[in-house]
């Protein structure tokens, strides 16, 4: 097949993910300043990081003066996902994209970025993928120096009223699963239940956040990993061959 290998056309196809990278990163900006953090740490935070969940579990670590340890196994365990997304699109991969540039493609393998790649039909090359990447990144990166600006020029309770705005993108990114399936929502609900607990129960709630995201997120997995795990592809497959 022939391998999409446009810069431009990459470009094109980036630029309604750098439009709603923009109203997320700005919130995000203005969630980092208003934890203490000045407009430059949350600037470089967006441009070395490029991950709205790690981002938003690290800017508190950071704030509360949280270790070195804590910060990396909590960005490990909501960053996961990434390594296998990374894997699955390098099967798409041209020719034309060496070593180096799949550590480059890797670094802004966002949701995103790889839901769009891998829906292309042929393998992609490596100037599409540095035109799909590079508008996101721009957008993530002038968004959260925009919020991060408003942040210490906007009135408190404004800026308190636009710090919501990072909640409700990730509700926006469970609802959804969580309609589609019950496992999910329950998933959700363990979370919760468990965050509230080290919230509210003496005791386990001096832990620090950290801890607490890394303990809730891995318990809620592990648990309905067991009790509703997902079935084989090679299955799904199978009955799909012999309809």
């Amino acid at each position: 097949m022939k391998e999409e290998n446009s810069f431009i056309r990459g470009i094109k196809d980036g630029i309604p993910i750098c439009l709603g990278y923009l109203s997320v990163s700005f919130a995000f900006g203005i969630f980092s300043v208003e934890n203490g953090l000045a407009i430059w740490e949350a600037l470089l935070i967006s441009m070395t990081c490029v991950t709205s969940a790690g981002q938003l579990a690290g800017v508190p670590i950071i704030a509360t003066g949280g270790s070195f340890i804590e910060l990396a196994a909590t960005q490990l365990i909501i960053n996961l996902r990434y390594s296998l997304m990374s894997v699955s699109l390098s099967q798409k991969l041209g020719k034309s994209v060496k070593m180096a540039d799949r550590f480059l493609i890797s670094f802004v393998n966002t949701d995103e970025v790889f839901a769009v790649s891998s829906g292309k039909e042929e393998s992609v090359g490596k100037k599409y993928m540095f035109g799909l990447i590079l508008t996101p990144y721009l957008g993530w990166s002038t968004g959260t120096l925009l919020g991060a600006v408003a942040g210490n020029i906007l009135p408190a309770i404004v800026i308190s009223a636009l710090g919501i705005a990072i909640y409700g993108m990730f509700v926006a990114i469970v609802i959804p699963a969580a309609k589609r399936e019950r496992s999910v929502a329950l998933c959700v609900c363990v979370a919760i239940a468990l965050g509230c607990a080290f919230t509210y129960v003496p005791v386990i709630n001096r832990l620090s956040s950290g801890f607490v995201i890394i303990i809730c997120s891995v318990a809620a997995s592990a648990l309905f990993a067991v009790l509703s795990p997902l079935p084989p592809e090679n299955s799904t497959e199978e009955v799909e061959n012999n309809d």
